[in-house]
C-alpha cells in the first residue's frame, strides 16, 4: 500500500469518528454560544436562592391555608346552630299570636280560665328565652331606643309629638342577636311628628 492510499484511509477513519461523536452527542452540536452563557451564569448560589423563594411562598401558602381552616372551625363551633336557632324563633312567635287570639275571643274575655291559660303561656315563654339565653340568643331591647338599622327594621311611622322622630314606640316582633352577630332584626314602628304641626310650622315659616 502506497502512502496516498494510506493517507486516504486515515482522513476517512476521522470523519467517520465525527459523525460517530455527533450522532452520540446531538445536544452538544446544538448548543448555542448564547445558551452556553446561560448555564454558566447560573450558579449554585441562584440556584439556592430560587429555592429558598420557592419554599417560602410554600410555607406563606400552608400558613394561610391554616389560617382559614381555624377561622372555619371555629364559625361551625360558635354559629353551627344559627339556622336552627333561628327557626326555633317561631315558637315564641306562635306563642305571643296565641295569646293575642284567646285574648280577643268575646266568649273568653275576662274569665278566669283566660287568666290561667295566658299564664301558662308566659311561663313557657319565658323557659324559652332563658334557654336562648344560655345558648348566648338574647332578645333585642328597642323601645324608646332611636332606630338603628343595624338591629331593628321601621315597618310604619306612628304620629307623636311626645317622642323625638325616630324614636321606636312600638315593637311589632321581638328581634334576637346571637353572640355578637344578629339573628333577625326587631320590626319595630317608629315616632314621627304630627301633621297638623308640621303644617302650622310651615305657615309660621312662610309669614
Amino acid at each position: 500500500m502506497d502512502k496516498g492510499q494510506e493517507t486516504s484511509q486515515k482522513e476517512n477513519l476521522a470523519k467517520e469518528n465525527e459523525l460517530k461523536t455527533e450522532e452520540e452527542n446531538p445536544k452538544n452540536s446544538e448548543i448555542t454560544p448564547d445558551e452556553k452563557n446561560e448555564k454558566e451564569e447560573i450558579s449554585p448560589e441562584s440556584k439556592i436562592k430560587e429555592l429558598e423563594d420557592k419554599l417560602a411562598r410554600t410555607f406563606a401558602e400552608m400558613e394561610n391555608q391554616r389560617r382559614r381552616f381555624e377561622k372555619e372551625k371555629e364559625d361551625a363551633f360558635e354559629y353551627g346552630g344559627f339556622s336552627f336557632a333561628r327557626e326555633a324563633l317561631n315558637l315564641i312567635d306562635n306563642l305571643e299570636r296565641s295569646k293575642q287570639v284567646l285574648k280577643s275571643d268575646e266568649k273568653l274575655k275576662d274569665t278566669e280560665a283566660l287568666s290561667k291559660i295566658l299564664e301558662h303561656l308566659d311561663i313557657i315563654n319565658k323557659d324559652i328565652i332563658s334557654i336562648f339565653s344560655k345558648n348566648n340568643i338574647k332578645p333585642i331591647e328597642c323601645l324608646n331606643k332611636k332606630l338603628d338599622p343595624n338591629f331593628h327594621q321601621a315597618m310604619m311611622e306612628i304620629e307623636d309629638d311626645h317622642k323625638e322622630p325616630g324614636t321606636i314606640i312600638q315593637e311589632i316582633q321581638k328581634g334576637f342577636t346571637i353572640k355578637d352577630r344578629l339573628l333577625r332584626p326587631s320590626l319595630v314602628g317608629v315616632s314621627k311628628k304630627t301633621n297638623d304641626k308640621t303644617e302650622e310650622t310651615n305657615k309660621n315659616e312662610e309669614k
